[in-house]
Parts: structure tokens; C-alpha cells; sequence
């Protein structure tokens, strides 16, 4: 994964860069089709995130899309053969067809949770469909004042069936919200995003939005990759568990884990009041 302007080999609907040696940034990159999601994005976000995932000098990643919005959601024109056009012999056959396709685009976005590096993703202007289904995976949502949000599902004739319906309720926590915006496909403006937790922080423009993630990016690279990527996976752990089994989990978590350099070099640090930038921690 190099550096570059635009599209990213093997990538056709993706630009994948390094800001910084421990930073990867993914971009949406179809400008000329509002970034909606043909049939190469499905694919290629599972093995844009399955490389990062296992790439020992990434510790942390940022999310946005190019042009003038995040994303238009999914590309009907591209997709419509896919779904409405299943392949088989009788309606049992089909419909095992259509739910191999479904699992398959539902772990486009899985991906993104299941990646241990903490994912910060940057929305402006509209975040549609499936954008939603994509942003609920991320870690944190950072959006610009003139960012929407709509799942826009039912204007389209169908349940949302890769996300939304399953995350954004653990997002926003209330249901009466979600049932409104999941039935009604009404849009949600940034600062009612934002009173809603569905992001945490708005930012005047993208310009600005983009130096946030990218230095709140560089805090987490900045410390121990244990600590950052264990943190992660029991707060993942812990949002579908109870307390009790999240208490367990991390227990067990730790017993391997808090023997580590990392806790000696941080608490070093710590007593001789020094930034935990200043440590130099191993690649994991």
C-alpha cells in the first residue's frame, strides 16, 4: 500500500495512503458516481482491511470519502443483477443464493470491527444506505457541520441488511430514534447526529475534520499497540456480552497480555512524566 493522488492497485474503488508510517488512510474513491458501492467496493474492502489488520507498522486508521460527499450508498445500477437476478434451479436454490450474497456483503463492513487497529472514520456532506452500515463499524465518527445521514433503505423497497439495523441501535442507544429513522428514511443533519452520539465531534469544514482524525489517529499510534488494539477488542467483546462475561474475557485477556514491556516502558514514563510519545514500542 503506497501513497498516492488517486486509486491504489490492486484497488478500483479505493485509495489507500500512509500519512504517517503508523497511519493508514482509506478513501472512497469514485467522486464521479457520489463514491456509491459497485460490486469490485464489496470485495475490495475485505482485502483492503484484511492487509491492514495483519500489517505489523499500522496502528491505527482513518476513513473518508473523496469529492464532495462521503457516500451515495449502494450503486443500484451496478448491483440491481446481483440481487434481483439470483442464480438457481427453484425458490430454495435462489434464495440460498441471495443469502450467500448477503453474508458476503455483510462482511464488507464486519471487516472494519473485527480489524484490531481502531478506525476513525470522517463523513461530509451525505452519508447514505450503505454509508450508514459503514460508519456504525468504525470506532469513532467525526463528521463536517454539513454532513446528513439517512438509511435509506425502505425508499428503496428492502430491510437494510448489512449493519445498521444490528449497530446503529448500540450507537445511539435509543430505540424510539432509530425506529424513526430506519422506518421513515428521514435525514439526520450533523448536529442532531451529534446530540444523538451517533458521531462525537463536527468540525466547520473538511479540511479541519480531516487534521482532527488524522492527529487524534496519531495519539492512538503513538501508544502501546497492545494496550490500543486489546482495548479495542474488549470493548467490541464487551458491547455484545454481558458484564459479567466482558469481566471474564478481560481477564483473560490480560493474563498474557499485561506481560508485556509496554506497561514497564509506559509506567516508566508516566513516573518520570514524560508523554507516551516519547516511547519507542515494538511492532505487534
Amino acid at each position: 500500500m503506497s501513497s498516492s493522488g488517486g486509486l491504489t492497485a490492486p484497488y478500483t474503488t479505493l485509495a489507500v495512503s500512509r500519512p504517517t508510517e503508523s497511519i493508514m488512510h482509506v478513501e472512497l474513491h469514485r467522486p464521479d458516481k457520489r463514491n456509491a458501492m459497485n460490486q469490485a467496493f464489496w470485495s475490495e474492502m475485505v482485502e483492503c482491511f484484511n492487509s491492514i489488520a495483519e500489517d505489523p507498522d499500522c496502528r491505527a486508521v482513518v476513513v473518508s470519502g473523496a469529492g464532495k460527499l462521503f457516500t451515495a450508498g449502494i450503486d443500484l445500477m451496478d448491483m440491481a443483477g446481483n440481487i434481483l437476478q439470483p442464480g438457481g434451479e427453484d425458490t430454495a436454490r435462489m434464495s440460498w443464493n441471495i443469502r450467500k450474497t448477503i453474508t458476503k456483503y455483510q462482511e464488507t463492513f464486519s471487516v472494519i470491527e473485527k480489524c484490531p487497529k481502531p478506525v476513525i472514520v470522517a463523513v461530509h456532506g451525505a452519508c447514505i444506505g450503505g454509508g450508514i452500515d459503514m460508519i456504525t463499524a468504525c470506532d469513532i465518527r467525526l463528521c463536517t457541520q454539513d454532513a446528513w445521514f439517512q438509511v435509506k433503505e425502505i425508499d428503496i423497497g428492502l430491510a437494510a441488511d448489512v449493519g445498521t439495523l444490528q449497530r446503529l441501535p448500540k450507537v445511539i442507544g435509543s430505540s424510539s430514534l432509530v425506529n424513526e429513522l430506519a422506518l421513515t428514511a428521514r435525514k439526520m443533519y450533523a448536529d442532531e447526529a451529534k446530540s444523538c452520539g451517533l458521531v462525537s465531534r463536527v468540525f466547520a469544514d473538511k479540511e479541519a475534520m480531516m487534521a482532527a482524525a488524522l492527529e487524534m489517529a496519531g495519539e492512538m499510534a503513538a501508544r502501546s499497540p497492545v494496550a490500543v488494539q486489546g482495548t479495542k477488542i474488549n470493548l467490541v467483546y464487551a458491547r455484545d456480552h454481558s458484564v459479567a462475561d466482558g469481566l471474564k474475557y478481560v481477564a483473560t485477556w490480560n493474563m498474557s497480555m499485561l506481560q508485556t514491556e509496554d506497561v514497564i516502558k509506559s509506567a516508566q514514563a508516566s513516573m518520570e512524566k514524560k508523554s507516551p510519545k516519547t516511547i519507542e514500542f515494538s511492532k505487534l
